[in-house]
């Protein structure tokens, strides 16, 4: 394929290096929907009529069609299946539907991912084709209209996700964390956050459950949402964590009073440590690894009674911010061993929007509540096809049935062990 070249090293079409990597992604991908279709017919192959003819054959190319990639606009052309089985149960032909270029798409997911962003930083739908023309090669299926279209089905898809039924056994939650994120975007609100609950599921899986705006972290706003999800069917979790906001746990006490509580470490350390002068900030935190990283929850409660001795004739109220706090700082040593990296912060929540804070800023004058929720909640829903499980998933079961743990090695049942 030949191609002009101009003085300064850029064609007609941008740049020669982008070029050649949209030429690379065009053949890449016409490649594989070659090897998809073979081998969809190959696998066919003894399907055949009664004059022994194939029943699934190739036939041509679908019509050419451009897809919008994080390489660029490329040109596709699908390869194209005859497909004449009949289907017994509606009676209705079979038809391939290729799992790499469904009929429908005409953008890959991950500019998907870069519209929300763009949102949330600051630009109208009407700049996202300039913002986008140097990256993608071409404005092509991104006009205002398209991103405006998108938009609203995100609006709509976040609705269904808070609208679902929760009593199903797939949506039983056995670890929950919640946290109030404060973004810096659209919200009409200056002081409101995006409340967000994740949970683990009993075969171990992590899932966002829940995710709104509440103005300050208010309990009201959190039992509105607690209460919402105990209204579509969610049982109560066996432990939360959390921050030290109040407004969480005294809406947790009021739906779910039976869940036991974990305060986040990492809150509670930042906590401490402002509150102590910059030349007593390394040896204190030192000595609070010393509690959460502790062998087993007695002698993490050494180390609470060791930092308690150093701190406390100085500084009393410093100390008074761990102490007061220690049964639900050190509640997840109750859990299985392998749990506790995962229960002691909120982790989950606040790397998945470390991205999100780091890509929005302070816009003039705010926007669309329903439209920044919206582009919020597809942020995270293409997050969460990156978590992984908790380590030894095969003990959160065992967690929802209500087994004991001892030092975070299952524990024999009294019954067992006169036995």
């Amino acid at each position: 394929m030949l191609t002009v070249v101009n003085e300064d090293g850029t064609t007609p079409h941008g740049s020669l290096i982008d070029e050649i990597v949209r030429e690379g992604a065009r053949r890449m991908l016409a490649a594989a929907l070659e090897a998809e279709v073979n081998a969809y017919i190959a696998e066919l192959a003894d399907q055949r009529d009664e004059s022994g003819r194939r029943l699934v054959v190739r036939n041509g190319f679908h019509q050419p069609r451009k897809m919008t990639t994080a390489a660029g606009v490329i040109e596709v052309k699908a390869p194209r299946v005859n497909d004449k089985r009949v289907d017994e149960a509606t009676g209705e032909r079979k038809r391939f539907s290729s799992a790499i270029l469904p009929p429908w798409c005409r953008k890959s997911p991950k500019i998907s991912e870069v519209l929300p962003l763009l949102y949330l930083h600051g630009l109208s739908s009407g700049d996202f084709v300039p913002a986008l023309e140097q990256f993608l090669g071409s404005s092509a299926s991104l006009s205002p209209a398209t991103v405006i279209r998108l938009t609203t089905q995100w609006q709509a898809d976040h609705k269904a996700f808070m609208d679902r039924d929760l009593s199903a056994t797939d949506y039983v939650y056995v670890y929950v964390w919640a946290d109030g994120v404060h973004l810096r975007i659209r919200l009409e609100e200056a002081k409101a956050a995006v409340l967000v609950v994740v949970g683990v599921r009993a075969d171990g899986t992590k899932e966002l459950i829940a995710m709104t705006d509440g103005y300050r972290e208010s309990s009201e706003a959190w039992a509105g949402l607690l209460r919402d999800c105990a209204r579509r069917g969610m049982r109560a979790p066996v432990l939360a964590v959390g921050d030290g906001a109040l407004g969480f746990w005294n809406a947790l006490n009021e739906v779910f009073p039976e869940t036991r509580h974990q305060r986040c470490w990492v809150h509670k350390t930042a906590n401490v440590l402002d509150a102590l002068p910059k030349s007593a900030q390394p040896a204190a935190k030192r000595a609070i690894q010393e509690i959460y990283n502790a062998e087993d929850k007695e002698h993490a409660a050494k180390a609470v009674a060791v930092f308690a001795k150093q701190y406390g004739a100085k500084y009393p109220k410093v100390v008074k911010r761990v102490t007061d706090d220690e049964d639900e700082l050190l509640a997840f040593f109750d859990f299985p061993a392998e749990h506790w990296i995962h229960l002691r912060t909120t982790n989950p929540i606040e790397s998945t929007f470390a991205t999100v804070r780091l890509r929005t800023k302070v816009t003039k004058g705010a926007g669309s509540r329903a439209a920044a929720l919206a582009m919020v909640f597809k942020l995270i829903e293409s997050a969460q096809e990156r978590w992984r499980a908790v380590n030894a998933p095969h003990l959160v079961a065992l967690v929802r049935a209500g087994a004991h743990f001892e030092r975070g090695h299952l524990a024999e049942r009294p019954e067992a062990q006169a036995a």
